[in-house]
């Protein structure tokens, strides 16, 4: 009689076995699956971030906006060394542009930041926080 059971039973934890082998299988499957598909967004991620800062350098070759923009920063710290005078005027330009609506600033510091590049200047704002 008991060996009539152990049979069955024996037959029956073999197929619990399988079906847990099996579930930890797909588990495991699954996960690998989902890296797979992380690692392939970053990849592509990181390919269409690379191909858009091409085309603006390659945009930004013929332009004067560096230029223009590298020029305006750089004059107050040279017109300052000129003197009192010098020195009266960086003042007075600096009072007039806080006197400027806020909307003006904010697009004129964007203006500066694609010129220079709006991924350096985020990173240097993050600093900041």
């Amino acid at each position: 009689m008991i060996q009539a059971l152990i049979g069955p039973l024996g037959q029956l934890a073999s197929t619990w076995l399988q079906g847990r082998v099996e579930t930890k299988a797909a588990e495991t499957e699954a996960k690998v699956a989902t890296a797979r598909a992380k690692a392939r967004i970053m990849e592509v991620s990181a390919t269409s971030e690379a191909d858009w800062e091409k085309v603006m350098a390659e945009g930004s070759k013929s332009s004067w906006k560096d230029e223009f923009f590298s020029l305006l920063l750089a004059a107050p710290c040279v017109i300052a060394f000129t003197g009192e005078a010098g020195r009266e005027i960086v003042r007075e330009g600096f009072i007039a542009l806080e006197a400027m609506p806020e909307f003006y600033r904010y697009f004129l510091g964007i203006a500066i930041a694609s010129s220079f590049g709006i991924r350096g200047a985020a990173r240097f704002i993050g600093r900041k926080k």
